[in-house]
């Protein structure tokens, strides 16, 4: 009931700046919308509507890395989370509480992008659900990446470092774009290495009726240890 609670105060704090959550929920469509009209003029087959929509609904979920850094970030500078330990709670109740309100948010993006790419021609099927369901773990991961940002650095900092740098770092280094295969070399390891390729393919081989779920397990481990990570950090800055 504490988490619930603190979840509750945390889900109107964000709708409080509703202008952040439509550019987060409208930036992905926009996107999706533009480089289908690129396909359209110049085809490519990495932005054919069932290679490049898991792509975009992956990389959508980057903004709520900014939206999670920004709200603890917030209440940190506002001293709300000083008066906040005065009460029984536990960390993991205060970073539960801040992730439960903007996982609901982050599966109403991936609805929207994927409703939008019917439109665009994805074939309509139970595939799309799955991948939204298994699309929640990357989400988790972006929110939790947010919280330990938002535990350490202040709000300005977590605009550009979550903001403009992740946002690119997760396009580039995802496989949206370009063949990460066509790069190679260190490049290619590092993004092998990270969680962003992978949930992108997972998304793609889901729509593709191909349930190879061998690259959730990167995104599972670093979901949990992020999470982990963003309690242990957020204890000592308490």
């Amino acid at each position: 009931m504490r988490t619930i609670n603190f979840a509750k105060r945390c889900f109107k704090e964000i709708i409080r700046d509703p202008l952040n959550i439509i550019f987060g929920l409208g930036f992905p469509i926009v996107l999706l919308l533009l480089l289908s009209a690129i396909q359209k003029n110049i085809p490519v087959d990495l932005f054919e509507i069932e290679s490049l929509a898991p792509g975009i609904v992956v990389f959508g979920l980057s903004f709520f890395t900014l939206f999670s850094a920004t709200l603890i970030a917030k209440d940190r500078e506002s001293s709300f989370l000083k008066r906040l330990y005065t009460m029984p709670m536990k960390s993991y109740n205060f970073i539960l509480g801040y992730m439960l309100p903007l996982i609901p948010l982050a599966i109403i993006q991936s609805s929207i992008t994927y409703l939008v790419a019917m439109f665009l021609g994805l074939p309509f099927s139970l595939n799309v659900i799955f991948a939204i369901l298994l699309n929640i773990p990357m989400a988790i991961f972006y929110i939790a990446l947010g919280l330990l940002c938002g535990s350490v650095f202040n709000v300005k900092q977590v605009g550009g470092i979550c903001g403009a740098l992740l946002t690119n770092l997760s396009a580039w280094l995802s496989g949206i774009w370009f063949d990460l295969e066509l790069v190679g070399g260190t490049f290619n390891k590092i993004a092998s290495f990270l969680p962003f390729v992978h949930a992108v393919e997972l998304e793609r081989v889901i729509i593709s009726s191909c349930y190879n779920m061998i690259y959730i397990y990167p995104i599972l481990i670093y979901g949990l240890i992020t999470t982990i990570l963003s309690i242990v950090i957020f204890v000592k800055k308490k």
